[in-house]
């Protein structure tokens, strides 16, 4: 632990090895919540020894507390300080990764992880399961992990050397999904799992993985809680109100698992969240109880400002380029699953939320830049450079709604999901990625990972189904 007083900023290193107890004890209750009859690899987490400290080394959180605005005291919860991944996904990887670990050393058992995402989960869990090989925890035709990502996400895809060693190219492909839309990465995942694991895992010996339950991320997200607490506690009767950019709140839920297991916590926490127009759908939700567009409030073109305008809902951008733009592949999930909860969790104690347009944030752009100075937090002088769009997001966000009348709570707290520019990574060389529009095609790709190994089973491979 240390502390800047110039920057006022508190970093935690190694939160994972800090909280390692309370973690596995999470773990623990969430026993026999899986997903009806999908694999998992258990909720055990290997023993603590010097090479898992190494492993969770990339764990540092921080807290950096910020200039006040209109009276609020604003904070950031720096979740981003893997420099392989730039998000706060990397947590949770760590822990997922670590439980394949565990089912591989106990069993003997080949695990291959299947993740649909928008590109940051895909990141952290590559990059976990590379720090599992330099690490020697694994070998790496024991642990392998097969991403599926929208082809609008490949500005986002961080090279490592899982793509550029030949070897372990071919054991942990990226699948890109060539479909309308992004969101179809989940569905064509899903298929692929139901039609080809049970076969896969008689045939190869792996166990494969489908990674995409909110249980495998709200253990870790509730560190962040934690580590507040202990770190930078609110007033015990008032409270905190915590801001997010989301698509499906894992995040805020994992905090909110977090407060409501740790004893005394005080007032509970009030959420706020953050979404772009192209998938507005939880403000929507929060708002009016249902995700459709048409629930939207009405743009005008002005023409003198080349910009499409509305005035009649404080909750929606006062200006766009386009009242349909995507303004970042991250946030991409329509109808999450976890609106539900969020909604009630921000009925009950309170909070709101509010949608932003690539406009705002270009317009708040230097201002949050200055408000980060100081920080361990940067952003490129050229917002063009920008990959991830979180943190902007969450800023212009929370300032556009304390302006609005939307926020008047004192003590504010921006979790710093994800935020990194074209400064901060290589691309994935086009050649090395798996162009896909159909299940058949993810299945060609982890056939022959699978097969590495032992090539002469890959004939009975790709006959499966």
């Amino acid at each position: 632990m240390s502390e800047t007083a110039a920057a006022r900023t508190l970093v935690v290193n190694n939160v994972i090895e800090r909280y390692y107890g309370n973690i596995q004890h999470l773990l623990c209750t969430l026993a026999g919540r899986g997903a009806g009859n999908d694999f998992n690899p258990g909720f055990e987490l290997p023993p603590l020894d010097d090479e898992m400290v190494r492993f969770f080394a990339p764990s540092s959180v921080a807290v950096h507390s910020l200039a006040g605005y209109r009276g609020s005291r604003l904070a950031l919860l720096d979740l981003m300080r893997n420099p392989g991944t730039r998000t706060t996904k990397s947590l949770a990887s760590l822990i997922m990764v670590a439980r394949a670990v565990e089912h591989v050393r106990r069993t003997g058992r080949r695990v291959m992880l299947l993740t649909p995402s928008s590109a940051n989960k895909a990141t952290a869990l590559r990059d976990a399961v590379l720090r599992a090989l330099r690490c020697g925890l694994v070998e790496s035709d024991q642990l392998q992990i097969t991403t599926v990502v929208p082809e609008s996400s490949y500005p986002k895809l961080w090279s490592s050397p899982l793509s550029t060693d030949p070897v372990l190219r071919v054991r942990n492909p990226v699948v890109v999904y060539q479909g309308p839309d992004p969101a179809g990465v989940k569905a064509l995942a899903r298929r692929f799992y139901d039609k080809y694991a049970g076969r896969l895992r008689e045939l190869t010996g792996a166990d494969v993985w489908y990674t995409l339950d909110i249980d495998n991320y709200r253990c870790a997200d509730a560190v962040r809680a934690l580590f507040e607490y202990d770190f930078h506690a609110p007033d015990e009767t008032r409270g905190r109100l915590h801001v997010h950019s989301v698509s499906s709140a894992y995040g805020l839920l994992g905090h909110a698992l977090g407060h409501a297991r740790r004893p005394g916590a005080g007032a509970p926490p009030r959420y706020f969240l953050v979404q772009h127009l192209g998938t507005p759908d939880m403000v929507l939700s929060l708002l009016y109880g249902s995700a459709s567009r048409d629930l939207m409030p009405a743009y005008e073109y002005d023409a003198a400002a080349g910009l499409y305008r509305q005035a009649a809902d404080p909750h929606f951008p006062h200006s766009t380029y386009d009242p349909a733009e995507r303004l970042d592949p991250t946030f991409y999930t329509h109808n999450p699953p976890t609106s539900a909860a969020m909604n009630e969790l921000i009925r009950t104690r309170g909070g709101g939320g509010v949608v932003v347009s690539l406009h705002e944030c270009l317009g708040r752009y230097a201002e949050i830049r200055a408000l980060l100075g100081g920080t361990s937090v940067t952003l490129p002088a050229d917002p063009r450079r920008l990959r991830e769009w979180s943190l902007v997001m969450a800023f212009t966000g929370v300032l556009n709604a304390i302006d609005r009348g939307l926020v008047d709570d004192d003590d504010i707290l921006v979790h710093g999901s994800g935020s990194y520019s074209d400064e901060d990574f290589c691309l994935i060389s086009p050649e090395y990625l798996h162009m896909a529009g159909d299940v058949a095609a993810v299945k060609r790709a982890v056939c022959d990972a699978l097969a590495v190994r032992d090539r002469i089973t890959l004939p009975e491979l790709e006959s499966v189904g």
